[in-house]
């Protein structure tokens, strides 16, 4: 079983996320936009020590402080094989396009769609849903969804930038909805909502 805090970084409100596997104290962050000095003091406070980075896209507000966090706790980076270009490049990140300077970096683990992975006791589950980039993808676990920017309450991400595709979002919306039963949903920006809620009140999720 997995606690999960929410701490609100950058100025596009990025939700990171930071899970701590209960059976064993294993832990990672997702989408470390920037550092947060609440979510460091945390990890201290829980022993000092970190396994994994989790990235669901290669943007910049959610990968900006990925690198350093990992090498400060020596943490293993987790992103889908297609979002590993993203985290080397500025024109993808979009980093150049804001005035950042995002060193590049690697991935240590690249998944791909339907992979998983163990935190502790707790297996989690990696599927590729592009649409809002090219190298999106979401992390299942205890009956838990981290959408990023694929999944928003009563939203979806935008898909007019670099790699962005609208028939590519439509089948991505279609392969979450067909999830069986019910789901938190923590997306990348903006409320947790559930999956229940989101194919009754989503527009695309609705019509899909």
């Amino acid at each position: 079983m997995i606690r999960l805090k929410i701490y609100n970084v950058t100025a596009l409100a990025t939700n990171c996320c930071y899970l701590v596997d209960e059976a064993t104290r294993a832990s990672a962050v997702v989408d470390p936009g920037e550092k947060c000095d609440d979510l460091l003091n945390q990890i201290k406070r829980d022993g000092g020590h970190l396994d994994f980075v989790l990235l669901t896209h290669g943007h910049y507000d959610h990968i900006g402080y990925a690198k350093q966090l990992a090498k400060f706790f020596r943490a293993k980076i987790i992103t889908g094989e297609k979002t590993n270009m993203f985290l080397q490049k500025p024109q993808y990140n979009l980093s150049i396009y804001h005035g950042i300077n995002l060193e590049p970096f690697e991935a240590d683990i690249k998944l791909k769609d339907g992979d998983t992975f163990m935190l502790g006791d707790t297996e989690i589950t990696y599927y590729e849903t592009p649409g809002h980039t090219s190298g999106c993808g979401i992390y299942l676990f205890d009956r838990t969804i981290l959408s990023g920017d694929t999944l928003f309450c009563e939203s979806y991400g935008r898909t007019d930038l670099p790699t962005g595709d609208d028939a590519n979002m439509i089948a991505s919306i279609r392969k979450i909805k067909a999830l069986e039963g019910d789901y938190t949903i923590i997306p990348g920006h903006g409320e947790p909502t559930t999956l229940n809620h989101e194919r009754q009140y989503n527009p695309l999720m609705r019509k899909i």
